[in-house]
């Protein structure tokens, strides 16, 4: 089981705040962007990683969860090896009272099994049947169906102004040809000889009797003479799923939304799972916020800074408003346009035009005549 050091990927203290978190967040993921490191392979999995520090560190609930582990030492104890004497920290000896009081100094209703994030190699599975949670155990009644987290990577004039995005997830169904039995047309469903019927099997791990899904049942508790061709006998298929997704005016980088009833359909009855989407917001090439601020950058040449003038800039909603610079403008300068920012939550952000002075590449011999003597009339060597 790998340790995962998520403050350490995300290079903040563990005493960072939320803001804190979220600020290096997004100046890590577009560092490390896939579209802004084509040439180079690493980052992606780099991106991967810090996605998923995220996905911890910036949820509330999840982050107290990992820094409760943390503190128990979890990680270390399973990175080393519970087999050789460590076992799960804070637990007693086979036929204690799992799951009563927890770890020692950890709080009393703490729940490792509902310690469910990607990456960590079913930690809350293992800890569950260590503490006696039921993980493993053969399910008699509904099932909700699986819920999926996956990052979402939407254009910026979307993430500003809002909309829909098509989106495709990949999701567990019931197998449709055997109703989730795994078993084909006609076959013999038995019991599972290997477990008992109990869906389950255990296993030694430090002294304690763990228990993990049976392999030769997957975790049904009833085997049949004949699988079925479609799902292969696991009951379940992975299929896509095209999902438009309505996204709300004025999101940011690693904002979240949890769709309700999106996801793998139930079992036995059970409700669907949801759909939890992180939103990554793209980089434009002409626009840039600040908050509920909008940033265009306004070419103008040598003249217009030094004489002053009007120039004209498109808005994002692609309407065009005139502002006028004054002479001596320099080149960073900024001009404020009310209200013509991002509207959300019944506020309304500006527009900021920044004035970039550019310099002509070439010029005709009329203009270099007329440069130098400019040149010569404040007394510049050239």
């Amino acid at each position: 089981m790998a340790k995962k050091d998520f403050y350490g990927i995300l290079g903040v203290p563990e005493k960072a705040t939320g803001e804190d978190i979220k600020k290096q967040y997004r100046r890590l993921a577009k560092q490390y962007h896939p579209d802004a490191n084509k040439n180079d392979p690493k980052a992606a999995e780099r991106f991967k990683e810090i996605s998923e520090a995220y996905q911890v560190l910036g949820d509330e609930k999840k982050r107290k969860q990992y820094d409760e582990m943390r503190r128990l030492g979890a990680f270390d104890s399973f990175t080393r090896g519970g087999a050789r004497g460590g076992g799960a920290p804070g637990a007693g000896a086979r036929g204690g009272q799992p799951g009563a009081g927890g770890a020692p100094g950890g709080t009393g209703n703490y729940r490792y099994e509902e310690f469910d994030i990607g990456g960590l190699g079913g930690l809350g599975d293992l800890f569950g049947s260590i503490f006696g949670g039921n993980k493993g155990q053969k399910p008699s009644g509904p099932e909700q169906g699986q819920s999926v987290e996956t990052t979402l990577e939407i254009p910026f004039r979307v993430a500003v102004t809002g909309g829909k995005v098509p989106i495709e997830l990949e999701v567990n169904e019931e197998c449709g040809a055997c109703s989730g039995s795994g078993a084909a047309k006609g076959a013999k469903v038995q019991t599972c000889a290997e477990c008992g019927g109990r869906g389950a099997i255990s296993f030694g791990q430090g002294g304690f009797a763990v228990n993990r899904p049976c392999p030769a049942c997957l975790g049904k508790g009833s085997v049949a003479s004949q699988k079925c061709d479609t799902c292969g006998g696991a009951g379940e298929q992975r299929v896509k799923r095209k999902v438009n997704i309505a996204v709300p005016t004025g999101v940011e980088t690693g904002a979240k939304i949890r769709l309700k009833g999106q996801g793998g359909r139930g079992q036995r009855g059970g409700p669907p799972g949801d759909v939890v989407l992180t939103f990554q917001v793209k980089d434009d090439p002409d626009w840039e916020r600040d908050g509920l601020d909008l940033i265009v950058r306004k070419p103008v040449n040598i003249a217009q800074a030094t004489l002053g003038s009007k120039v004209s800039v498109e808005t994002l909603d692609e309407k065009k408003v005139t502002i006028r610079i004054p002479p001596g403008t320099p080149s960073g300068k900024r001009f404020r346009v009310r209200e013509q920012g991002i509207a959300k939550d019944g506020k309304h952000g500006d527009l900021l035009v920044e004035i970039a002075v550019t310099v002509p590449e070439k010029l005709t011999g009329e203009q270099e005549r007329l440069m130098k003597s400019f040149a010569q009339s404040v007394g510049m060597e050239y």
